[in-house]
């Protein structure tokens, strides 16, 4: 993530929450039979006790590992440690119960057939986030140090049982307690809206009482949690824009000072965060705004096509994993809604 640096990690793994995204794309770019297939692997992947879920695996479904460094190797460039393994598969990120669920819901509108232990699995999932998102987590940065309020974690609970309560909505014949779900993404938004937005400045921050600011924060239009002519959101989009902006391009957090996490050093324009922004100006009403900023970022891929996880702006050239799903994930969507397609119903 920066030539020379320390921030160098082993992505040979398939994270849950990239996976959800993947199917959501497919769907979303009308791929169902590639999608079905997705949403088969997603179940089996996430199957059992849902307190034991990862929010990773191994790509033969491997649950153990162990990050080491590799100190006798230089490292591309100088970049060193080199790592093997990954230590984040510990980590506790609260979003991913909720990625997951809005993902199967999405498949279940997109006419995919609905597996009969899809909805019970569904049922499990919430049943452990409603106990258990009041509590501090990692957050989808997966930072290396103290558990902390994450608002995008708290925001995808939100989605849970929104899209829970929908479901039963759309399908009358499934089990379950829709107005306990409404009470717990009542007192989530409430929550939210409350300790997680700083009304001094008008947006919402990286964590509960932090100064600091989010990209994350971007997807709270798209989840729907507020609609997008709220101030709030507005003022979240232009703050993120501006205190996180590199050349248009938007970082994950700030690196200056003391790093948020835990880590030396700096990083590159964070691209999957840049096309969230994408996604942002054109659900608040700027479409020219939108579309300038996509063609900006279609220019930043390779000669044969592809997008890394980051790119430096100074240097001119990709950084990080490449090539990255999340970055492929985040241009389908964005194509997808400044085409005005609305894959959720």
């Amino acid at each position: 993530e920066e030539i020379g640096g320390v921030r160098n990690w082993d992505y040979r793994f398939c994270w849950l929450r990239d996976a959800t995204l993947t199917l959501g794309a497919m769907v979303s770019a009308g791929y169902l039979e590639e999608a079905a297939a997705w949403r088969d692997w997603l179940l089996r992947a996430v199957a059992g006790d849902p307190a034991d879920l990862q929010i990773m695996y191994g790509l033969a479904g491997e649950r153990r590992l162990p990050e080491m460094e590799l100190p006798w190797l230089a490292g591309y460039e100088n970049s060193r440690p080199v790592r093997t393994g990954n230590a984040a598969v510990r980590q506790r990120q609260l979003d991913v119960y909720g990625e997951v669920i809005d993902a199967l819901r999405l498949a279940r509108v997109a006419g995919l057939d609905d597996k009969p232990h899809a909805w019970n699995l569904q049922l499990s999932l919430l049943g452990f986030l409603e106990s258990s998102w009041r509590e501090p987590d990692e957050g989808l940065w997966e930072i290396r140090g103290a558990r902390r309020h994450f608002v995008h974690s708290k925001v995808m609970a939100w989605v849970a049982a929104d899209r829970a309560v929908r479901s039963l909505e759309e399908n009358p014949e499934l089990p379950g307690d829709a107005d306990r779900w409404r009470a717990m993404r009542d007192a989530v938004h409430a929550e939210v809206c409350e300790k997680g937005y700083d009304p001094v400045r008008n947006t919402f921050t990286q964590s509960y009482g932090s100064r600091e600011l989010d990209a994350s924060t971007l997807l709270i239009v798209r989840t729907g949690f507020l609609p997008p002519d709220d101030p709030r959101v507005i003022g979240t989009v232009d703050a993120d824009r501006d205190e996180l902006g590199s050349d248009g391009l938007v970082r994950r957090y700030s690196t200056e000072g003391v790093s948020v996490d835990g880590l030396p050093g700096d990083e590159g324009a964070f691209l999957a965060c840049s096309f969230w922004l994408v996604d942002a100006l054109q659900r608040i009403g700027r479409p020219d705004e939108a579309r300038e900023l996509f063609e900006h970022l279609l220019e930043l891929r390779s000669d044969v096509g592809l997008l890394a996880e980051e790119y430096d702006v100074a240097a001119g050239r990709q950084l990080g994993n490449f090539p990255q799903a999340f970055s492929h994930i985040g241009l389908v969507n964005s194509a997808v809604d400044l085409a005005g397609v609305d894959p959720a119903g």
